[in-house]
């Protein structure tokens, strides 16, 4: 029997977040592996700047399953979240005795991967039987 496997993974990218990796990584790495709902809760209730901004990038990837794949949001999972380094603007800021102090401005790139659990148990079960 041939079992045709539907994707159940939908994903959200932001691109250039004016925030260092490491900030964004603090915070990423507490939602991983959570359910959807619990995940909205954690950063409504986080004292960081970068939750704004995983919280809608998290919306976002909700959004996409429901509007494109027709899934259900109470069943998915956060089954990949990663923080990359981006780029980095250097600028020069002007001192005193006319020297110049560097000025870094660090970005990140965070990807969401939302994972439907309803489907993947489905496809497991299916894959026991035979």
């Amino acid at each position: 029997m041939i079992i045709k496997k539907r994707n159940t993974q939908v994903y959200a990218l932001g691109q250039h977040i004016p925030m260092s990796a490491h900030k964004a990584r603090k915070v990423v790495d507490q939602i991983r592996g959570r359910s959807y709902e619990e995940t909205l809760m954690i950063l409504e209730l986080m004292p960081y700047r970068a939750c704004y901004l995983i919280f809608k990038l998290v919306y976002s990837a909700a959004a996409n399953a429901s509007h494109n794949r027709n899934f259900k949001k109470g069943e998915l999972i956060i089954s990949k979240a990663e923080v990359n380094e981006g780029t980095t603007v250097k600028k020069l800021k002007p001192r005193a005795r006319g020297r110049g102090y560097p000025i870094k401005r660090p970005s990140c790139h965070i990807t969401i991967v939302l994972k439907d659990i309803s489907l993947a148990e489905e496809y497991d079960y299916n894959y026991l039987d035979n």
